[in-house]
C-alpha cells in the first residue's frame, strides 16, 4: 500500500514537534499499540547492541531475539537511509 506523500509529511512533521520526553511518551502511547511499541524499543536496543560491537549470538541471548531478526537489523544499520547512525551519534554526544 503507497502511502502519499502528504501523509509522510504529516508524520514528519507530527514527530520532528516533540520535545521532550515525555511528549515523546505521550505520543507513542496513543500512536503505536503496546506490541507495536515493544517492536520498535526491541529494534532500537538490538541496534545500540550492534554499534557497540556485541556479537550477534550475544544479542540473541541477551535479548531474546531470533538471529534473522537480528541480521534485518544489521543490514539496516549497514545499508538504511543512516538514520541509526545519526541518532546513534546525536545521542552519544547528548550523554
Amino acid at each position: 500500500m503507497a502511502v502519499p506523500p502528504k501523509h509522510l509529511r504529516d508524520l514528519y512533521e507530527l514527530f520532528s514537534s516533540v520535545r521532550t520526553l515525555a511528549e515523546a511518551e505521550k505520543l507513542l502511547a496513543d500512536i503505536l499499540t503496546p506490541q507495536e511499541l515493544a517492536s520498535v524499543a526491541e529494534r532500537w536496543q538490538l541496534i545500540q547492541e550492534l554499534h557497540k560491537g556485541t556479537p550477534q549470538r550475544d544479542i540473541a541471548k541477551k535479548l531474546n531475539l531470533s538471529i534473522s531478526k537480528i541480521t534485518r537489523g544489521s543490514r539496516m544499520l549497514q545499508y538504511g537511509s543512516g538514520g541509526f547512525g545519526f541518532f546513534l551519534k546525536k545521542l552519544k554526544k547528548a550523554n
